[in-house]
């Protein structure tokens, strides 16, 4: 364990009334007021989106926006009530904090951290992280991708909860910088309930075999849990990795 923390900014408590077009979500809050919330995340929230569920949700002063508040966490009642996050954006701010404080020793000894770094061929990808260092005086590159997870079976985190071209892609990239570089799956289990991860074969079945051969390649798994509270957000370390 880690102490490790990430805080929230104020939330505000309520109950989702229901979640549509994928970005809008209906919430009653504890004041009785009926607000529209902005839904970052876009995919379909198995076992997650789930009507008459608590939620906490944040405010932005900004003017500008159509819709001031934001869907940040809901209460899942999977094995007990747990606090699942669904704000998509927060995930690698989260391991952003969380990589320059060096709590994943996993990753190893860095020196630098670069953000949405083009790679590959034709350079048209981008990294969530290249961390970068010295040894020996050669230069050492870990790449790093982030994929958030919040589908669950009991205690088993799993990825993805549907197909996911963009999601084979991003392990096809990572398999062509082996064995050149490092290269770093990184899984943002999105609450706390989970021990173990595992590839969401019933969902993606190309995906699993993808992910398999990924690891065949050399490609590390780092599935990372996390526990969120009303508060902020913490590290819990390492899943077990159940294939």
């Amino acid at each position: 364990m880690t102490d490790f923390f990430y805080p929230f900014p104020p939330l505000f408590p309520g109950v989702l009334l229901k979640r549509y077009k994928r970005f809008l979500a209906d919430i009653e809050l504890d004041s009785g007021e009926v607000i529209t919330a902005h839904c970052p995340n876009t995919g379909p929230m198995t076992g997650v989106n789930l009507p008459g569920n608590r939620v906490l949700v944040s405010k932005s002063d900004n003017p500008k926006r159509s819709l001031a508040y934001t869907w940040e966490l809901i209460e899942a009642h999977d094995t007990r009530p747990t606090w699942v996050g669904t704000n998509t954006a927060l995930p690698n701010r989260v391991i952003k904090a969380a990589l320059t404080a060096h709590v994943i020793p996993e990753l190893g000894d860095y020196t630098k951290i670069r953000s949405e770094v083009k790679y590959g061929v034709e350079k048209k990808s981008r990294i969530d992280f290249l961390l970068e260092s010295t040894q020996d005086g050669a230069p050492v590159e870990v790449y790093v991708e982030v994929k958030n997870t919040t589908w669950v079976k009991e205690t088993l985190a799993l990825f993805p909860d549907t197909v996911t071209t963009r999601g084979q892609k991003h392990l096809q990239e990572l398999i062509a910088l082996r064995p050149a570089a490092r290269a770093v799956m990184l899984y943002y289990i999105n609450r706390d309930d989970c021990t173990e991860f595992a590839p969401g074969d019933e969902a993606d079945a190309t995906y699993g075999e993808l992910f398999r051969a990924a690891i065949a390649q050399g490609i590390e798994i780092l599935p990372c849990r996390f526990q969120n509270t009303p508060e902020g957000v913490k590290y819990l370390g390492l899943a077990k990795l159940k294939l």
